[in-house]
């Protein structure tokens, strides 16, 4: 706290309150590829997250800077003016939260100058982006006394990355590191936002973020091809089935109906989707009945699942999750779109070095690569940072 304050000062000067806030960031612990299909995932926020320090102005000015990209600097916008520009980088999720308020109706007149720390690893597929959206929307409701709730900031979030900077996501996001809760995972229903908090008590055990460090250069292409053949399964299906996405489909009338769809590829993407939307609610209840081994089962089919039938993991993704496998993982699962980025790995504390030590090795062997390893608590979601305004 006190290195973000000094930080501030240093860069904005002296003079007024700063007052602090937190996002987390997030995993889903299973329930891929099901989100824009309108079914079920389990996501939970992490004890990972974006940090704000703030100040109001007395002009309109809104000033961004980031101790993540030094080298970036400061970057400045008037209120008057906030549109998309790629030389503002990341700056682009913030101010495009600041806009979408101002366009929903509410009065934001005075400008600000916002300092931001993550320490969310860069690229790791853990939802910075939806991190830095919901800090600045609960920085926003404080400091202007907005009367809204945290679903309507959520929802604005989302939008923000949507309309403003362009990126077709989900609500998944969003909703994980807004609505979290300390040792709690979320069963989300993407259809209608209806969702429960689900006890996660994990024991002996301990949950790790494992990142491949593999770019994830095929992820967006292939994420909008998956979801053309989720959507086309889906119209083949509708000939007789009176559907609105494949969420509401269950295993038995797929399987009775699958013969609709005419393309094998769409078969497979669409066998996934309903699979997995099995998996997820089946794993909550195990979660719920404390059956911390079949939730890890639960875990592995749904890798299996992803690379055989929604095919999105790739190398290193599988070559990190069966040495997850076969070091003792009680569930090991990529997690994000795929392609690169991270799993999610159930471990037991006490051999939590020794995990690292045998999976890095055996991973570096078959692909190059230098795996990185994140031990996780399951956090709370966006808030103020009560009692350290200074």
């Amino acid at each position: 706290m006190e290195k973000l304050y000094n930080e501030f000062r240093k860069i904005y000067g002296d003079g007024g309150a700063i007052s602090l806030f937190f996002a987390p960031g997030r995993v889903n612990l299973i329930g891929e590829h099901t989100d824009y299909n309108g079914g079920y995932v389990f996501p939970c926020a992490l004890s990972l997250g974006t940090y704000v320090a703030v100040r109001k102005r007395t002009d309109s000015k809104v000033q961004w800077y980031s101790m993540n990209f030094e080298k970036i600097g400061v970057i400045s916008s008037d209120l008057e003016d906030l549109h998309y520009s790629e030389a503002d980088d990341w700056a682009n999720y913030p101010k495009g939260v600041i806009e979408i308020f101002r366009r929903e109706g509410y009065r934001i007149e005075e400008g600000l100058d916002i300092l931001y720390y993550g320490n969310i690893p860069n690229g790791a597929g853990l939802s910075s982006s939806a991190s830095i959206e919901l800090v600045t929307a609960v920085l926003l409701k404080d400091l202007y006394d907005f009367r809204i709730d945290m679903l309507t900031m959520i929802q604005i979030s989302q939008k923000a990355e949507n309309e403003f900077v362009g990126v077709n996501c989900g609500i998944m996001d969003q909703f994980a590191v807004g609505l979290g809760k300390q040792n709690h995972a979320l069963l989300l229903d993407c259809d209608t936002l209806e969702f429960e908090k689900v006890p996660v008590e994990l024991g002996e055990y301990q949950l790790i973020i494992a990142n491949t460090n593999k770019r994830r250069g095929l992820a967006d292409s292939k994420y909008n091809e998956r979801r053309m053949e989720c959507e086309h399964a889906l119209q083949q299906l509708q000939k007789e089935l009176g559907i609105r996405n494949l969420g509401e489909v269950d295993i038995e009338t797929f399987e009775s109906f699958r013969h609709l769809i005419k393309n094998p590829e769409q078969v497979k993407r669409a066998r996934h989707v309903v699979y997995e939307n099995h998996r997820t609610k089946k794993a909550a209840e195990k979660l719920t009945n404390h059956d911390l081994e079949g939730f890890g089962k639960m875990m592995n089919e749904s890798h299996i699942s992803l690379r055989d039938d929604y095919e999105v993991t790739g190398t290193e993704l599988d070559a990190l999750v069966e040495a997850a496998w076969e070091h003792g993982a009680l569930g090991a699962r990529m997690t994000g779109a795929g392609f690169g980025g991270c799993t999610i790995n159930i471990v037991e504390r006490s051999r939590k070095e020794e995990f690292f030590q045998e999976v890095r090795k055996q991973y570096k062997e078959k692909t190059g690569l230098d795996a990185e390893f994140y031990a996780v608590e399951i956090g709370d979601g966006a808030k103020k940072i009560e009692g350290v305004t200074q």
